[in-house]
């Protein structure tokens, strides 16, 4: 329970519980309850003590009725606020997120602008969050847990809504972490790696023409492509040592997206593309710590928000408790749980045998459990490239699409018509809705000439963020209850649907050894991710540890820590020391420890994929999804009858295992 705002002093608070409790029976407990809720969270400018007794007193509702109708008001209203504003920062990041044309600095001027912060500031000025705070609880994790199973869906609900007024925080606090998170995106965004410019360590140029990739998404995704093409070793090793580079910021900053320069990413040598051009002065000049100034960026903006938080003191406890509703300690068990399973060595040597050869550290994105491993990549492109040569095509197909995952026709044309497609600037990405009147939105890429495989993987992925969206929005039976748990559960549907892409194109065939490849694809990409989900932990526990550090500081600690991580867990695998490729990702820079909850999802996912039949997908999915968003254990337990666990996901994996290892007789 929080005690009384300092300033106020707890003999206010005593005033205003005694007012209370001489006219209001049998009420005593919530009546302080909410009193000290309000005094948490009351500053100078809401009123003197006098005010703040006042207002308690005339602000209480002591009838179920009153209570009742004042709740649906707040969802109600708060649905079409939050809705409407949403929409409105939708158009304005449109040009900088969406394939518009040219980005003009008007537009980036108006990327700063976002009027969310301003709501919830509003709400406790005009004193409608204290009201909300005087009547109905702000639940603690610990009080969720134990309680919960005794809750009915309104109790869910009021519960859900009063997390929006658990903390205070000033507009301009808000708005610097969405101007960095903002800048962050743009940089990654922004970061493409000319392959087509790229000499191997032979001096000789392996990749086509106009190929450029944004990092690391295209990067990671174009090495695991080339496990089946002739001169894949070569390409592979490339691309790690780019990546390699990147990590370390010794990645010359004039090379990132320029076609009129040729790089070396062994020797780091830099020369002019174009046949007797000079190379320009300073061409080999590294990247100046860029990538870390803006996680460090990141960092002091999330920590403005710490003494506004006393319930939730960092980013981290913000992260993992409020979030997610699960502590720190129990993500990093579960992750250690496979990270250090016997099944994951075993694995490893059966990928060292199927490659013929030691494994290297890129081997963690080693994509032979999927059927996809046996197609080349210009096969799928080309598959994909003739289904969708548009963007439009993709949306139009949207309710067939549906449909062959599962759902019933008139399902899959109501999900389509609440789906709206766009052309990404980045890699893709799901954008939800706020309130029911609005469409969520797919972000994807669609080059000239057509899709890519790679884009409709992704694109599926994506899909099965928006299906979630649409029913734990439009299927939900309160507002205040939309969405899942967290982003594990939702990273988890987009799995369900994404792990079906070969089948979607008709180049897989269901029964054989899919559902083993499917668990040890699962488990290796587990594995992977696990590694990344703690050095993106680490680094920022590093950060609270050494608040003052400097660029180059965090550049060299993030370093060590992938390191450490991998030396722990991955070099008994690998039979390599002291790779640093744990730290490549995006994501570290531009979405603060959002990559736990791909590990968490990929456990989810395989939980409820074993409750997933061509006969019961969509109706299953549409159970799942519509329970809202109550705790992952609340959830889980609904969706599958058990707690998480990797448990599931290595049971599978043992038998797998078994199966492809077992001696001829």
């Amino acid at each position: 329970m929080e005690g009384s705002r300092p300033g106020l002093g707890p003999d206010v608070v005593e005033r205003a519980v005694a007012r209370l409790t001489a006219r209001v029976e049998g009420q005593a407990e919530r009546i302080r309850r909410g009193v000290e809720q309000v005094a948490a969270r009351w500053w100078p400018e809401d009123g003197d003590a006098e005010a703040f007794v006042a207002f308690c007193a005339e602000s209480f509702l002591a009838e179920p009725e009153a209570l009742g109708a004042a709740f649906q008001k707040l969802e109600t209203l708060l649905e079409q606020i939050d809705g409407r504003i949403h929409e409105i920062r939708r158009e304005v990041m449109t040009p900088i997120e969406v394939d518009t044309g040219e980005v003009t600095s008007l537009d980036r001027l108006f990327a700063d602008f976002d009027l969310a912060p301003h709501i919830d500031d509003d709400l406790f000025k005009t004193k409608v969050a204290f009201l909300a705070l005087l009547n109905f609880p702000v639940h603690t994790l610990a009080e969720r847990v134990e309680q919960a199973g005794g809750w009915d869906r309104a109790t869910w609900a009021r519960s859900r809504l009063m997390d929006r007024f658990a903390l205070r925080i000033p507009a301009a606090v808000a708005q610097e972490l969405n101007k960095a998170s903002l800048a962050a995106e743009h940089y990654i965004s922004e970061y493409n790696i000319r392959l087509d410019r790229l000499l191997a360590e032979n001096g000789e140029r392996l990749f086509p023409e106009g190929l450029a990739l944004i990092s690391h998404w295209g990067l990671r995704d174009e090495l695991a492509s080339h496990y089946v093409t002739p001169d894949g070793l070569a390409r592979q090793r490339t691309i790690q040592r780019v990546m390699e580079r990147i990590i370390r910021q010794e990645i010359p900053a004039a090379v990132i997206g320029n076609p009129a320069l040729l790089w070396n990413p062994f020797t780091n040598e830099v020369r002019a593309a174009e046949a007797g051009a000079a190379t320009p002065a300073g061409a080999e000049e590294r990247e100046p710590d860029t990538r870390y100034a803006k996680l460090l960026a990141y960092f002091h903006a999330a920590r403005l928000q710490d003494p506004y938080a006393p319930t939730a003191p960092t980013f981290l406890h913000r992260s993992f408790e409020r979030n997610r509703q699960m502590t720190a300690d129990e993500v990093e068990a579960l992750l250690v749980s496979v990270l250090e399973a016997p099944e994951v060595k075993d694995l490893g040597a059966l990928i060292r045998d199927r490659v013929g050869r030691p494994l290297e550290p890129f081997d963690i994105w080693y994509p032979g459990f999927k059927s996809r491993g046996s197609h080349s990549e210009e096969l799928l492109d080309k598959t994909v490239r003739e289904r969708f040569p548009t963007l439009e095509a993709f949306q139009a197909a949207l309710p067939a699409t549906l449909e062959a995952l599962g759902f019933t026709p008139e399902r899959a044309r109501w999900l389509a018509e609440h789906i709206q497609v766009d052309p990404a600037r980045g890699a893709g990405h799901a954008l939800p809705a706020q309130r029911r009147e609005d469409k969520t939105h797919l972000r994807t890429r669609v080059p000239r000439g057509g899709m890519s495989y790679q884009g409709y993987n992704v694109a599926l992925h994506e899909l099965g963020h928006n299906v979630e969206e649409v029913f734990s929005l439009n299927g939900i039976d309160h507002w205040s209850l939309a969405g899942i748990p967290n982003n594990a559960f939702t990273e988890a549907m987009a799995f369900t649907f994404q792990h079906r892409d070969l089948e979607l194109l008709g180049l897989q065939e269901p029964g054989g050894d899919a559902e083993h490849n499917e668990a040890l694809g699962t488990l290796w990409n587990t594995y992977e991710i696990s590694g990344v989900s703690l050095v993106d932990l680490r680094v920022w526990q590093w950060l609270y540890e050494h608040p003052e550090a400097t660029p180059a500081e965090l550049r060299e600690a993030a370093l060590t820590i992938a390191r450490t991580v991998w030396n722990r867990w991955f070099a008994p695998v690998f039979g390599v020391r002291d790779s640093e490729i744990l730290a490549i990702y995006s994501h570290m820079i531009a979405y603060g420890l959002y990559l736990p909850d791909y590990a968490i999802g990929h456990i989810i996912a395989f939980q409820v994929a074993g409750r997933l039949t061509q006969e019961t997908f969509g109706a299953e999915v549409e159970r799942m999804t519509r329970q809202g968003h109550v705790t992952p254990g609340v959830w889980i337990q609904g969706a599958v009858g058990g707690p998480v666990s990797a448990e599931a996901l290595l049971a599978a994996s043992r038998v797998a295992l078994a199966a492809f290892t077992r001696v001829p007789a």
